[in-house]
């Protein structure tokens, strides 16, 4: 038997209406006009149910009516050889032919099948499935899938004229001894890519078992991890690296001091931390942006702001980088391409991703790299940039120090997850996690993760895993909220400049003399900085007002114009050394 090319089975294949007739065997009775399920039967709630097979809920169906004769006629002569005899017919039938087998045994099998059917249904679900998705996926003349409309039938058949169109919603594997799911998945190609379908509920861990591993080279005392130990790290470089991590130490422990005498009003220091500073500022390139928080002042350091431009910026006076507009520590420099710290937490995350998106409309060979500490993760800034940056696969490296503590709140109150490394793969970046206390494993992270996101134009997201060893700041007592033994264990064992000192020193490259030279020199060179810009004279009031407009707007003319009739009034309560 041919059918033309514009054959429509829907008669045969209402699934829905055949198999209800085919499952109650009622085929003499009347249920009403004979309408197909799309033009608004009504489903006899009492005979509905949902059978084990899978097919979901049987109804009845006109088709019954129009076969039920010749079903009963045939029945119990034919349909038990029918049966059986369908899995060697479909197997040596080619798979186009297998429509036309599937209505010969369509005629064959409505046999006295009721009572069978009741008793093993799923098996001969299992068949008729067989039937249907053997000529659903065939290779011939005629392709078709099958659909699923939860408002009529339970599947139709239908046929694509195009080959590709069909490929794209159905694809299976028969291996012969799996499930009906598993060999014919249904893929449906939502916006943003295709999803699979399964029968099975499963809800996502909120975290697995096992926690990401922390990717690390030298062991807590110095020792190489691998015998075969990634070059990229030589004599000159380690070395550079080590000086700049004992004079970071140096100047945060003189400029803490300087603050707690009263010579500035704010500190923040890095101890613990260094390795993360130095580390990953050596690994970028001098065309790279930098947007960082306020514990970074390393980053600075090896970019090349000097000891005295420091001590400018802390004693705000007319030479430093603030004229002493701002905090101390709101660090920046436009020539480095360090941009101005600002206090708010997070703000610069989304900042950062507009300027590499910059970057990346220009085609510059350079990126952003951005710091933050694993408190600022609870704010939006964080969540947004981050989505943000991946949608517009900018060309970024966030680095945020996990150092445990967001001031006095420790990590298993900030978030029930496993860190800030996951946060990355939920929002599509790629990250790792890495131990920031190995300036080898930060250098090499930070190095691959920087050429990743320039070669590729994509985030990245690097999660280093620290202990913040001193105060949060100079308003802080973080003996408060934790112990003094746990803060000098992390001190004294699990120093980073320690741990890299004895790898220079096993190298050869580094003597116990240099060290003691090292720190003397950098002690005098932060003392003497303090002391040259403690001489330095203050900015001029003008320069309150001035560096934003360049023509002040009305407003800032009055509030100076206000200032010095108030510091005409009252000389005395106005600093003497502040030229007016």
């Amino acid at each position: 038997m041919g059918f033309g090319k514009d054959f429509w089975w829907s008669p045969f294949l209402d699934f829905d209406s055949f198999v209800s007739g085919w499952v109650w065997g009622d085929h003499g009775s009347k249920t009403g006009p004979d309408r197909r399920p799309s033009e608004g039967k009504t489903i006899d709630r009492d005979r509905t149910e949902y059978g084990r097979s899978g097919l979901g809920p049987v109804r009845s169906g006109p088709i019954r009516q129009d076969f039920g004769k010749f079903f009963r006629f045939f029945g119990k002569q034919l349909g038990v050889i029918a049966f059986h005899s369908t899995k060697s017919i479909l197997s040596n039938i080619k798979v186009r032919h297998n429509l036309y087998i599937f209505t010969l045994i369509f005629l064959l099998l409505k046999v006295n099948m009721s009572i069978w059917l009741i008793r093993s249904r799923r098996n001969c679900g299992n068949l008729l499935k067989t039937l249907i998705c053997n000529s659903a996926t065939g290779n011939g003349r005629y392709e078709y899938s099958i659909s699923c409309n939860p408002s009529a039938s339970l599947f139709m058949a239908r046929r694509y004229k195009s080959m590709e169109a069909e490929k794209e919603l159905f694809s299976s594997k028969d291996d012969g001894k799996t499930s009906f799911e598993e060999n014919h998945v249904h893929r449906l190609e939502y916006p943003g890519g295709k999803i699979a379908f399964t029968s099975e509920m499963n809800f996502l861990p909120g975290s697995s078992e096992e926690r990401v591993k922390c990717y690390r080279l030298l062991d807590q005392d110095g020792y190489p991890i691998l015998s075969n130990m990634p070059e990229h790290v030589g004599k000159e470089l380690a070395l550079k690296i080590y000086v700049n991590m004992v004079t970071l130490q140096t100047m945060d422990t003189l400029f803490y001091e300087a603050q707690r005498q009263g010579r500035f009003s704010f500190y923040m220091s890095s101890f613990g931390e260094e390795a993360i500073n130095i580390a990953s500022a050596a690994s970028l390139s001098p065309d790279d942006h930098i947007l960082a928080q306020y514990r970074e002042q390393g980053v600075l350091l090896w970019r090349g702001f000097t000891l005295q431009e420091f001590a400018n910026h802390f004693m705000g006076n007319k030479i430093g980088h603030g004229k002493g507009r701002n905090m101390p520590i709101h660090y920046g420099s436009k020539k480095l391409k360090y941009f101005t710290i600002s206090a708010p937490l997070a703000t610069q995350l989304p900042q950062a991703v507009g300027v590499a998106y910059s970057l990346k409309n220009d085609k510059k060979d350079a990126c952003v790299v951005t710091y933050f500490g694993e408190g600022s993760t609870s704010e939006g800034d964080f969540h947004a940039s981050m989505n943000f940056s991946a949608v517009l696969d900018a060309p970024i490296v966030f680095i945020c120090r996990n150092n445990g503590w967001a001031i006095s709140t420790p990590v298993t109150d900030q978030f029930r997850g496993d860190g800030i490394v996951v946060k990355g793969q939920a929002y599509g970046i790629q990250s790792i996690r890495v131990d920031g206390n190995d300036v080898l494993a930060v250098y090499n992270a930070v190095r691959s993760a920087r050429e990743i996101a320039i070669k590729e134009q994509r985030p990245i997201l690097i999660e280093a895993m620290t202990y913040r060893v001193g105060h949060h700041s100079t308003s802080d007592d973080s003996t408060k909220y934790r112990t003094k033994d746990e803060i000098n264990h992390w001190r004294t064992v699990h120093s980073p400049i320690t741990r890299f000192r004895k790898w220079i020193e096993r190298n050869g490259w580094w003597t116990q003399n240099e060290d003691s030279e090292l720190h003397i020199d950098v002690h005098k060179q932060v003392k003497n900085a303090i002391d040259e810009a403690e001489r330095e004279e203050k900015p001029a009031l003008k320069d309150m007002f001035t560096d934003v407009y360049e023509e002040l707007p009305s407003n800032l003319i009055e509030q100076e114009r206000s200032l010095r009739e108030m510091i005409h009034r009252h000389p005395k309560e106005f600093p003497t050394n502040v030229p007016l």
